[in-house]
């Protein structure tokens, strides 16, 4: 889990609360729940965190290095609470300080204190110092807003729609304190005392940004405890908290480690393609003006080829059929390249490791890039962890699927194409299969990052922590993509389908791809919440991730001629703003992020009883069936002819087809506005590289 926080419970100076549910059986045999947190280091487990205890020691610099959240939870002296044992309730200065360096450096801390905290014997107050943070000495009572009528059971006030509230809406803090704030601090008080409370409006629960790094303080360390998580929102509010507060990995440690020996072959490799590229034309040939130059190209590409083939034995026999495939074209006239071949042997289907790299070397257009059938070379790299593979055997089964890497690529990649596909390499005859199919995961993660997050900032947009994370690190983006890809691809042969699912070879109205394409992305969606439930913590980003790059990245990408996912964005956009899940006001977007679930799971209801009821219609039936959904949602072209029904529809199926208008459902003005904001940050995107 390369992307995940790894969070250490200190346990080394009498803490009230342990991680290790045995332990809180031992010091408190009777009501072990009142000192585990066991269930609360089992939730951030089920996120994806590492949880660790620390159990003896001091706090050293390179104990902190290793973590990415220190959490302290209560340290006390024996005679007011029973504790792990070990240890001093007091941090050393040479602790202090070594925990300020840390945070300062990118860590995260999460404290949590108590009511009259003096009595502890603990120097929580010093270190919350450092971050200009206090504790104060009181019990806050408030009886007009009790749990269970105990009037030191105070409900909370919210105090703040921030994102670090995400799911957050009631609180309990049991026997709490209040904390302070240094004033000038940039602080956000997450939860205070009610105006009716004693103390009144005092802060409960703050948040700070330190340095590089951030900490979160809480007045009350019960609300997280074994008896108390499952309370209010408890459980949302540590997550989030913990997720906030968590370093971010550099988005280097996503990038594979590039052999020097194999980066100076492939220049080598990539200079001469570079150089033959030009001399093609569409259809990959060289004309007869060129011939000459291109075939000692070829020849000295064929020979590059075999100098890089023995640092990719695992691909010796295609490599080999590479340079056959480049002789017969030099020997036929560089007429239209033929690498079929080749292609028949090259089956990274079949070696799905995680690390292994290939490299490939095709005449073939790029899908969103280069039209033209121009050799390219690629050095690529496969995704394939191990959780992943679990999955795909597990019950998501895609053979076919290759997630994959760039380490280096030639022009024809330096484009918006984030896909390798066999169908587009130029052959004499169409296989009678394909067998693979590659998605660059690292491109798709690293513009869906840039785009998300420009338009996050654009909107004003509060991102909960756990998105906030997504759109920071590239390794947790790029695992996203992987599991995205994974269930969407597969959900094209899967269902009530009433026609072909890739629609390759039919012509129709391109709202029918958009449907398909969002059908695939909603059921991935879907198939999230259940993963997310069922404990893989990647399934829980899977959904921002289809949310963003649905709302943002693909109505304001490409041109507006036929852009199905352009238009599957703007679907769904408009389905959960008709239904309250999200909101434009004030020139700000905000998102009821309880409730997209459930909307997402709405709208794909919808999809999926056109293609049921379709079955059983007739073609056009369909057709004019999904206009009139779209339609719905998505205001049609003023000038729209099949919006105005079949009587004004041409007789001839062609004549009905060219009679869509280019952009038959055209931005609205929310989309026009933000198109322009964005451009150049779509533009930015082209050959982009994590």
């Amino acid at each position: 889990m390369r992307a995940f926080p790894r969070v250490l419970f200190d346990e080394a100076h009498s803490e009230s609360w342990t991680v290790r549910r045995e332990v809180a059986e031992a010091i408190n045999p009777a009501h072990p729940d009142d000192n585990s947190y066991a269930r609360a280091a089992e939730l951030l487990r089920h996120l994806g965190h590492t949880v660790t205890a620390r159990t003896s020691g001091t706090l050293q610099p390179d104990v902190l290095a290793e973590q990415d959240v220190l959490v302290i939870a209560h340290p006390s002296g024996e005679r007011w609470e029973r504790t792990t044992g070990q240890g001093s309730p007091i941090l050393s200065g040479e602790e202090l300080d070594a925990v300020e360096a840390y945070v300062a450096a990118g860590g995260g801390l999460v404290v949590l204190a108590e009511e009259e905290q003096d009595k502890y014997g603990n120097n929580l107050r010093d270190l919350l110092a450092r971050f200009g943070l206090g504790v104060g000495h009181t019990t806050v009572r408030d009886p007009g807003h009790a749990h269970q009528g105990v009037a030191t059971w105070v409900r909370a006030e919210r105090a703040t729609a921030g994102g670090l509230l995400a799911g957050v809406r009631d609180a309990c803090f049991y026997r709490s304190g209040v904390l302070t704030v240094e004033p000038g601090r940039d602080a956000t008080v997450l939860f205070t005392t009610s105006a009716t409370a004693d103390p009144a409006g005092a802060p409960l629960a703050v948040a700070v940004r330190h340095g590089q790094g951030r900490v979160v303080a809480f007045a009350d360390s019960d609300l997280f405890g074994d008896d108390s998580i499952d309370d209010y929102d408890h459980r949302a509010l540590w997550g989030n908290v913990v997720t906030w507060a968590a370093r971010v990995p550099e988005d280097g440690a996503a990038a594979g480690a590039r052999d020097a020996v194999k980066a100076e072959l492939f220049a080598r490799l990539k200079d001469l393609v570079e150089e033959l590229r030009p001399l093609q034309v569409k259809d990959g040939s060289v004309p007869d003006e060129a011939k000459e130059r291109a075939a000692a190209l070829v020849e000295r590409v064929a020979a590059a080829v075999g100098e890089l083939a023995p640092h990719f034995p695992h691909d010796a026999a295609y490599l080999e059929a590479v340079r056959a495939d480049l002789a017969k074209w030099a020997a036929s006239g560089l007429g239209v390249p033929d690498f079929l071949d080749s292609l028949d042997l090259f089956h990274p289907d079949t070696q799905r490791v995680d690390g292994l790299e290939h490299l490939v070397v095709f005449p073939m257009y790029t899908q969103n890039g280069n039209p033209n059938r121009n050799l390219e070379a690629v050095w690529i790299r496969t995704i394939w962890p191990d959780w992943l593979a679990r999955l795909e055997a597990g019950g998501y089964d895609n053979p076919m699927f290759v997630p994959i890497a760039f380490q280096d690529f030639t022009s024809g990649y330096d484009t918006h194409s984030a896909v390798l596909f066999p169908e587009t390499v130029a052959v004499r005859q169409t296989p009678a299969r394909f067998t693979w199919g590659g998605i660059f995961a690292d491109r798709e993660a690293a513009r869906f990052r840039r785009v998300s997050a420009a338009a996050a900032e654009t909107l004003k947009l509060d991102l909960p922590p756990d998105a906030a994370r997504l759109l920071a690190s590239q390794p947790l983006a790029e695992d996203t993509f992987v599991l995205w890809d994974l269930v969407h691809d597969r959900t094209h042969s899967h269902g009530d389908l009433p026609f072909d699912p890739f629609m390759i070879k039919q012509r129709m109205p391109y709202w029918l791809y958009s449907l398909e394409e969002l059908r695939c992305d909603l059921t991935a969606f879907g198939e999230a919440v259940k993963l997310e439930r069922e404990g893989v913590p990647h399934a829980r980003y899977v959904q921002h991730a289809v949310l963003f790059d649905r709302l943002f990245r693909f109505p304001i990408s490409g041109d507006r001629v036929r852009n199905y996912d352009g238009l599957g964005g703007q679907l769904l956009f408009a389905y959960l703003h008709r239904n309250d899940v999200i909101r434009w006001t004030d020139n700000r977007l905000s998102i009821d992020w309880a409730r997209v679930a459930d909307g997402v799971a709405d709208l794909r209801g919808e999809v999926e009883k056109l293609y049921r009821d379709s079955i059983d219609r007739s073609k056009l039936a369909h057709w004019l069936a999904a206009h009139e959904l779209v339609s719905a949602y998505v205001a049609p072209h003023p000038a729209s002819v099949w919006a105005k029904g079949v009587e004004a529809l041409p007789e001839e199926q062609k004549a009905k087809v060219d009679a869509v208008l280019p952009d038959e459902f055209p931005l609205s003005m929310f989309y026009e506005a933000l198109r322009r904001k964005l451009t150049d940050v779509v533009e930015s995107t082209k050959g982009l590289r994590a």
